[in-house]
């Protein structure tokens, strides 16, 4: 178990950087800074061949896209043909009802049905799950037992410090110890987002605002729902506003409504530009030797020792800013989530 555990971790890192590499389309900017972007951005994945056609108009230009026009209406044509090119062309897609056409991610190329489409972020999402059901499977034993190998007794560490310096401080043993399940697997689903889009040919979940506001809705639900369980219905909303006189108070209670879903607003543009701004000076020190390039490969090149300095020393502050995102994404919640059940604290 002691040499599975670190292959099933690797697997998990190493898997979606293929797929991903595999299967995300390459697409041209208008110039280098503009396709160094383009990384930072939500991708359906794609099959690279499909049938005949193959998917190399990425790689063969403009006759690849016309290939695949000709091909689109050759399926509209033959009417159940078009749902087949469609399926073969996204690594995954599942239809969606009609009244969901909101969520629908396809550019439309083949089919008029909304499509739910596996993107390069999920991908990410789904391995910092996966990671934290390998890296955690050996510190029930570990704590009962005080025996495990090195990263059991590493995550129990950090499970302990969750628990015993965010979770319990804050909420008190009896709901500390309710909520931390939860707490610890918002913090290391953080953590661990945050350290793979760090690492080569990987993309970053939390610099995308979707992901972020997910999160940031979960603690929403949790300080409405928790704070009316506890508090009760009625007493949860007039309890918002501390005794003031009577023609202050719906001022007071308006202010108090909007700080409620400010908070957790916050919590979404922190993270997200947070993990977004780091990246962004990185790819544009890494544009700039393309930028200078232009007027020269002396130039070029003569630029590119500065231009990696830089974005070296960027990436070792990212490697601070990912760990510290994901402790203040998971101590505010805490403490929102406290102030919603226990105002008078």
């Amino acid at each position: 178990m002691s040499l599975l555990r670190p292959l099933l971790i690797l697997a998990c890192v190493v898997a979606p950087i293929f797929l991903a590499q595999r299967y995300t389309p390459h697409h041209e900017g208008a110039n280098a800074f503009e396709t160094l972007y383009m990384h930072l951005v939500p991708v359906p994945l794609e099959v690279t061949a499909h049938g005949e056609h193959g998917h190399d108009g990425h790689a063969s230009g403009e006759q690849g896209h016309n290939d695949h026009g000709a091909g689109a209406h050759d399926a509209e044509a033959g009417g159940d043909a078009d749902h087949g090119a469609h399926a073969g062309e996204y690594l995954l897609a599942l239809p969606l009802p009609g009244f969901l056409g909101l969520f629908n991610m396809s550019d439309g190329r083949a089919s008029e049905a909304p499509l739910l489409l596996l993107t390069n972020l999920q991908l990410f999402q789904i391995a910092a799950c996966l990671l934290i059901f390998v890296v955690f499977s050996g510190v029930p034993r570990y704590l009962r037992t005080g025996h495990g190998d090195l990263t059991s007794r590493l995550f129990a560490g950090f499970a302990l410090w969750i628990r015993d310096e965010m979770v319990l401080p804050v909420m008190g043993p009896e709901d500390g110890r309710r909520f931390l399940p939860l707490f610890l697997c918002v913090f290391f689903f953080l953590f661990f987002m945050n350290m793979m889009g760090l690492l080569p040919g990987a993309a970053t979940p939390t610099a995308s605002l979707f992901v972020t506001g997910a999160l940031a809705l979960l603690t929403l639900g949790c300080m409405l729902g928790c704070g009316m369980a506890k508090q009760g219905p009625v007493k949860f909303w007039t309890g918002m506003v501390p005794d003031v006189p009577a023609a202050m108070w719906p001022l007071m209670f308006l202010v108090e409504f909007v700080g409620l879903f400010i908070k957790p607003f916050a919590l979404m543009i922190r993270l997200f530009a947070n993990m977004m701004g780091g990246h962004l000076v990185v790819l544009s020190l890494m544009g700039m030797i393309f930028t200078f390039g232009a007027y020269g490969a002396v130039v070029g090149w003569g630029s590119a020792p500065i231009s990696l300095g830089f974005a070296v020393f960027i990436m070792i502050i990212e490697f601070f800013v990912a760990m510290l995102q994901a402790y203040i994404f998971t101590m505010l919640s805490i403490m929102f989530v406290q102030g919603a059940m226990h105002p008078e604290h």
